[in-house]
């Protein structure tokens, strides 16, 4: 590698400290860090600042690298950018790829290298971005989900050129606009894991196996701090979601002695108590960790004992002879936090009410957490509201984006949550960058898109991940007795829209049976809207009348209990839509040019100060 002369060396010094001293010591901290790849070879370290995303990147390789953010995570319409170091200088180039993945240099240069180095074993790279900038070809970035692409080379750029960076790329979906959580858990604390002990998946599609556990901590009050997903090594696309229930305080210990398929009509009776979800993890997560303020209480007589413990498995290869062993790990302390956490779920009640023609770009599903149950379990308990500190948005595989939306006495406030680019694949808690207080005389909507472009029969709300979902899971305190904040449109108008007039009553099977027209008679409700020849002008006019429809108002209590308006009919709330986005101010690369030069003149003093010292990367 080329070295500075002296005289190289000292001017870059001197202009360092010019540099120093007009703009102060460069911000180093990254709060956030992933590992891209599998072989660990390379790491991504990122952070916000103001207006900006500062990022990190420590890879492997002494040729270029490639760090990238794409809608699809792959190569297509990307916005990318490529550095290195080059016979010790370095290099940034900020680029974009067409609809064909044809890779082009960006006329206006958006990254800023704020740090250069190369060792014997690794380049390490430092910039920065503007969250939105003026560029049609740059990705903003935002509070969604973020596919990141990435990849690198042996060679530099200037030596290989656009060479083909073979098997050395990949993906993976990320939030990158985190807020800062602080770390405060001491290792010394205890922990409990609930664990499947052995369970054998069965070779077919989808499969809920559900599990009760004893709390082993009882008798004095303790707050779980974090809980971390403990999923077997192999099966992470196996275990697609784990929900902890709250159970019945009257059960005894003979309900552990062995699991059982969920919502199976042979379960045992002790698992239909077991309504009040505690805590939900889904694929691609990591653990949770509650804010300063708040834990999950356990110990006490009005906490769970019993705890029942469902795990979807997603077998879509039929795969036979799979022995899986995953679970959760609870941390908890007795130094006790002011407030107990609840979760509550809301969205659309998981039934065949609801349902998404095939065909459809788009399809908006819309679950309504009224302003009748919130009025109610409120009211009763909390007339000064609950504080939302988290939010786990669900859907299964033709979900493409969810929004929470959020309404105060009709008037609609900043979306409680959103992610409007919904990863499958990667589901977890968004921290709040400001807790939310819901009161009584609230509403809350979960909004979810749907493209079922390569189906050719009716999606159904249900259990599979073929199936689909509308949830939110808000967590929130202080824990009131509210569990469940749902609904579920009106079956017979949607039954109207494709021409039924009357079904067999009284209804003694599940789906029903038409009885007339002729044309759908004997046939249930299911296969009709399967025999109805659905256009997409047909699917845009049915999805305009199911977002009118009255709903059923689903509003339950822990232990099966239920507040008096559950089941009772409402109007949806007159809405505007779609959702007016906020206006995004983004940022001129013009803007930064301003500051150039001083980052050039870091760039060559890291350079000059880190060139000649090539140890081990650490």
């Amino acid at each position: 590698m080329r070295r500075l002369r002296p005289g190289a060396l000292v001017l870059a010094g001197l202009l360092c400290a010019a540099a120093a001293a007009a703009a102060g010591p460069p911000p180093r901290s990254y709060p956030h860090s992933a590992v891209l790849d599998g072989a660990a070879a390379y790491r991504l370290r990122w952070g916000r600042r103001g207006s900006s995303l500062a990022f990190r990147l420590e890879v492997r390789t002494r040729g270029y690298v490639g760090f990238g953010l794409s809608a699809s995570g792959g190569m297509a319409s990307a916005d990318i950018v490529v550095g290195g170091v080059e016979r010790g200088q370095p290099y940034l180039q900020d680029y974009f790829t067409d609809e064909n993945r044809v890779l082009k240099k960006d006329p206006q240069q958006d990254y800023h290298l704020e740090y250069a180095m190369e060792n014997s074993t690794h380049t390490i790279l430092a910039f920065s971005r503007e969250l939105h900038t003026c560029d049609t070809n740059d990705k903003s970035i935002t509070e969604s989900t973020v596919r990141v692409i990435w990849a690198y080379h042996h060679k530099d750029m200037g030596e290989a050129g656009q060479n083909y960076h073979g098997s050395n790329r990949g993906t993976k979906s990320l939030r990158l606009l985190n807020p800062e959580k602080e770390e405060v858990l001491s290792a010394s604390l205890p922990y409990f894991d609930l664990t499947n002990k052995d369970v054998p998946v069965p070779d077919k599609d989808t499969t809920y196996w559900c599990q009760m556990f004893k709390i082993p901590v009882q008798h004095e009050k303790h707050h779980v701090t974090k809980v971390e997903p403990l999923i077997q090594k192999g099966h992470e696309n196996l275990v697609h979601h784990i929900l902890l229930y709250q159970c019945s305080s009257n059960l005894n210990d003979s309900v552990l002695d062995y699991g059982h398929e969920c919502y199976h009509p042979n379960m045992p009776d002790s698992f239909l108590t077991c309504e009040t979800v505690i805590f939900a993890w889904a694929i691609g997560g990591e653990g949770f960790t509650y804010p300063p303020h708040v834990g999950l209480s356990i110990g006490t007589a009005a906490d769970p004992q019993f705890v029942l413990m469902e795990v979807h498995y997603d077998n879509p290869s039929y795969t036979e002879g799979l022995i899986d062993n995953s679970g959760l790990r609870l941390i908890y302390t007795p130094v006790l936090r002011k407030y107990d956490a609840g979760v509550i779920e809301a969205g659309l009640w998981v039934s065949l009410f609801h349902n998404i023609p095939p065909g459809m770009p788009e399809f908006v599903s819309e679950g309504h957490c009224t302003l009748e149950c919130l009025e109610e379990a409120l009211g009763a308990e909390r007339p000064a509201g609950i504080h939302v500190f988290a939010v786990l948005l669900h859907a299964h595989l033709a979900g493409r984006a969810i929004r929470m939306r959020h309404f105060h006495n009709g008037e609609e406030q900043k979306l409680l949550a959103y992610d409007d680019e919904f990863d499958f694949n990667f589901q977890e808690f968004q921290y709040l960058r400001e807790e939310r207080t819901i009161l009584p005389g609230d509403n809350l909507i979960t909004e979810c898109h749907y493209s079922t472009v390569d189906r050719i029969r009716m999606t159904w709300g249900g259990l599979s991940t073929r199936n689909e979902m509308c949830l939110s899971y808000l967590l929130y305190y202080p824990r009131i007795n509210l569990t469940r904040c749902a609904s579920i449109p009106d079956i017979m108008e949607q039954l109207q829209f494709i021409g039924v007039k009357e079904i067999y009553r009284p209804v003694r099977t599940w789906p029903f049976i038409i009885k007339s027209p002729k044309q759908y008679k004997n046939l249930s409700f299911m296969d009709a809207m399967n025999k109805f020849k659905w256009s997409r002008s047909e699917g845009l006019s049915y999805n305009e009348l199911v977002l009118k429809l009255p709903v059923n108002v689903r509003c339950s209590k822990t232990d099966n209990a239920e507040w008096s308006i559950q089941g009772m009919t409402a109007l949806p709330p007159e809405i505007e839509r779609p959702y007016k986005t906020e206006p995004v101010i983004c940022s001129s690369s013009s803007c930064l040019h301003c500051s150039l030069f001083l980052t050039l003149l870091f760039v060559v003093c890291v350079t000059a100060s880190t060139i000649g010292n090539i140890g081990p990367f650490v």
